[in-house]
């Protein structure tokens, strides 16, 4: 390396924290954290040359020293002295070109190579031997590189929609898989971060009625050992390489042929345009783990620079409560440094609205096991920058005393298993028992009505004695409810499959869940052409997706959209198609009449939950009282009208249940809402509640049996009775 990269008349200040900081002249500082490190090198590419310079100076576990010249586009790596001792979980090799932790781009998106392992591997990424041989193999000719780019960026007074959380309404997508066939995107926009800024997707998503698109991680990546063994890749993207650079194969060719800045540009233009179309964006980001998995892993950065300090090992031995056999670990000061710089990174300098935290729990973990006040958990909700943003938290993972839902300290939400495990449990797989044997008493009503009124039963668990009466420290939003998200069945194939069907990853069908909680509706996936049952199936299995779609919706807590479910998007039964690339997890945009139908039945809904704020209401609901109705209240009864009694909740023979949501007295144009909703498997009279509650006309807002909003019945009901089909939903509004 020339020595003018180091060389300076003034005399070095030590940097604060890891990472590059220059001028604009490429002057200034850089530092990594590696702290049981002999050396490290900081090695420049210059066209095909490489010029390495040890970094002289060393404080505090950072490796450091005075740098010039490093430009926007300048690409560099670092390489590492230190004990080479696997058994001792050391495993430094300066063969290995590693990534800057801290770098803003990388120069290209890269398979897995044996060359990117520390130790000897053959040709299928298995490491040769008993015991580790350090690898002699130099990886500077394919790794990828750290580049250097800068932030000025025009954001064109970029306005963040800054969306309340009882407002909100996620939509969880795939860059690529939600643009890849869409027809109205030019060819070279589909499957890109450019393409789902164009105005044909954010035209299709604010008629859709969402507010906050929620992006599987977009962080750079690399596939998994077991994947290239397979020829598959992780289409997800939850095996990070890098917590600043975004991944460049979803740039367009233009931008990966460009290089890292265009590529980071193209993602800031995406946030710009979802912005300017009223959206928020959320992050899935994955903190816990890295593309460099346990043991047997590569190293690509953090485990070549110091394994010990990053990863979570027991005298050595990785530990795993993340399934990947590795462990980010959160009591690491570094780590702690790496994670909240991640985080205000992209919420100062791309402009993110907030993040999803991929198996949370770990980011909470010490050596006792979770702590909602962990050092890390209370960093992030307190830090200034980060408090502004949406946090949502996926609260487990797979170590024990993983299941923490309800236990996140605010201002985090939660993505709430239980109103997914209730609601599945209450349309489909509790359906599918009653119609094989012939039993009525499989379920009843309770845990969905917990559900519905935002699962206070999760979330108020932590509240400290001495709160006034009805107060909690948390709100129903808290609760993120959904019934599908990126893992598992789609809403489709919820309704057409009871078994999954992952023959496609690999695995011999071993991998996904086998708790589906699904209902065929009488026949295991699609139907023959043929088949006479065709039609009544496949209208039934429609029946139900709208009526799931109307529980979500209709309920308190934040509801979340997977991508594609408004149109029946089907993964062939595959529930764990992390690994597909291609159409069976791509969205289908072929305009097809069920398919149009369902959406508009997604946006007649999200039209109700905008129009009647009390389906939005910011406490958890009381007991209703009939002679002081308020918006914050709720009330049961059963197809009789009659209030629910004890006997009612407890009858495991109930699947009809009715909620009142009072209006919000004092708006004009406020109307009761009546949900009445039946898994029950034939045609049901109800009756509107009796004397005492509102007794105003009514009229047939929503009624999932019809395949359209578009066919509601116009005029009030008749004799306050109407018949509910079965295994649907009917909403009614009444006159205050």
């Amino acid at each position: 390396m020339p020595a003018d990269r180091f060389d300076r008349a003034t005399p070095p200040v030590a940097p604060t924290s890891p990472g590059l900081v220059v001028d604009e002249r490429g002057d200034g500082t850089f530092a990594v954290a590696a702290p049981r490190a002999r050396g490290v090198d900081l090695c420049v590419r210059e066209g095909t040359a490489e010029h390495r310079r040890r970094l002289r100076h060393y404080d505090g576990g950072l490796h450091w020293d005075h740098v010039t010249g490093m430009t926007p586009g300048t690409r560099y790596g670092l390489r590492v002295e230190g004990p080479w001792d696997p058994a001792g979980g050391m495993l430094a090799n300066p063969r290995k070109l590693l990534l800057d932790p801290w770098a803003r781009g990388i120069s290209h998106s890269s398979p897995l190579l044996s060359a990117f392992f520390p130790f000897e591997v053959d040709s299928m990424l298995d490491r040769l031997g008993e015991q580790p041989v350090r690898s002699e193999v130099d990886s500077g000719g394919t790794a990828a590189w750290s580049v250097v780019v800068e932030d000025t960026f025009d954001w064109q007074d970029d306005l963040r929609p800054m969306v309340d959380w009882d407002a909100t309404v996620l939509y969880e997508l795939h860059v690529k898989g939600f643009t890849k066939l869409h027809p109205a995107l030019p060819p070279e926009q589909r499957g890109t971060y450019a393409g789902l800024g164009h105005p044909a997707v954010t035209g299709y998503l604010r008629e859709l009625g969402v507010t906050s698109i929620e992006l599987l991680p977009i962080h750079a990546a690399m596939d998994e050992p077991h994947l290239t063994r397979l020829g598959l890749t992780n289409y997800w993207g939850y095996s990070t390489m890098s917590y600043f650079a975004p991944e460049p194969s979803l740039a367009t060719a233009a931008a990966q042929q460009a290089g890292a800045q265009a590529v980071l540009d193209e993602v800031k233009t995406m946030v710009r345009r979802l912005h300017a179309a009223g959206f928020e964006v959320i992050l899935d980001v994955v903190y816990n783990h890295t593309a460099e998995g346990g043991a047997e892993g590569p190293s690509l950065s953090l485990r070549g620079l110091d394994n010990l300090e990053y990863y979570w090992t027991d005298h050595g031995i990785p530990q795993d409560v993340t399934g990947t056999g590795g462990t980010l670990d959160p009591r690491s000061v570094h780590t702690m440094d790496l994670v909240l710089a991640s985080l205000r990174y992209w919420v100062q300098e791309v402009h993110v609205d907030g993040f999803r935290f991929d198996l949370a729990t770990t980011l909470g973990r010490d050596d006792r096991g979770f702590r909602a006040d962990h050092p890390l958990l209370r960093a992030i909700v307190t830090d200034p920058v980060l408090r502004g943003v949406k946090l949502i938290a996926e609260p487990w993972d797979v170590g024990t005393g993983g299941w923490q839902t309800g236990n996140f300290p605010v201002p985090f939400a939660e993505w709430n298993d239980a109103f997914r495990d209730d609601v599945r449990s209450f349309w489909l797989s509790d359906r599918a028992v009653r119609r094989r044997s012939g039993e009525s008493g499989i379920g009843g009503v309770r845990d969905l009505a917990t559900r519905l009124a935002g699962s206070s039963d999760m979330f108020t668990r932590q509240d400290p004695p001495g709160l006034p009466p009805g107060r909690s420290l948390r709100a129903p939003w808290a609760s993120v409810n959904y019934v599908t998200a990126h893992d598992g069945f789609t809403l489709h194939d919820l309704t057409a499959y009871e078994s999954k069907h992952n023959e496609a990853n690999g695995e011999d069908n071993r991998d996904g869940t086998s708790d589906n909680r699904s209902f065929h509706h009488g026949h295991e996936g699609e139907l023959p052409l043929e088949d006479p049952r065709r039609a009544e199936i496949e209208g039934a299995r429609r029946r139900t997706a709208r009526s799931i779609l109307a529980t979500l919706l209709l309920a308190s807590g934040t509801p979340m959209l997977t991508a594609g479910d408004e149109r029946g998007r089907t993964q062939r039964g595959n529930n764990n198609a992390y690994c597909q690339d291609n159409e069976i997890s791509w969205v289908d945009w072929r305009r097809r009449r069920p398919a149009e139908q369902l959406r508009e039945t997604v946006v007649r809904l999200l039209q109700l939950r905008g129009e009647h704020p009390q389906l939005r209401s910011p406490q958890f609901l009381r007991p209703a009282d009939p002679e002081a109705l308020d918006a914050g209240q709720v009330a049961w009864f059963d197809r009789s009208g009659a209030p629910m009694t004890h006997e009612a909740w407890m009858d495991p023979a109930q699947h009809v249940l009715v909620m009142l949501r009072p209006a919000v007295s004092g708006r004009e144009g406020a109307e009761h809402l009546l949900v009445i909703l039946s898994g029950a498997e034939e045609e049901t009279a109800v009756h509107l509640p009796a004397a005492r509650w509102p007794q105003g006309p009514a009229r047939v807002l929503l009624d999932t049996a019809l395949e359209s909003p578009q066919e509601l019945p116009t005029g009030p009901v008749a004799d306050r009775r109407v018949t509910v089909a079965p295994g649907s939903v009917q909403v009614l509004g009444l006159a205050v």
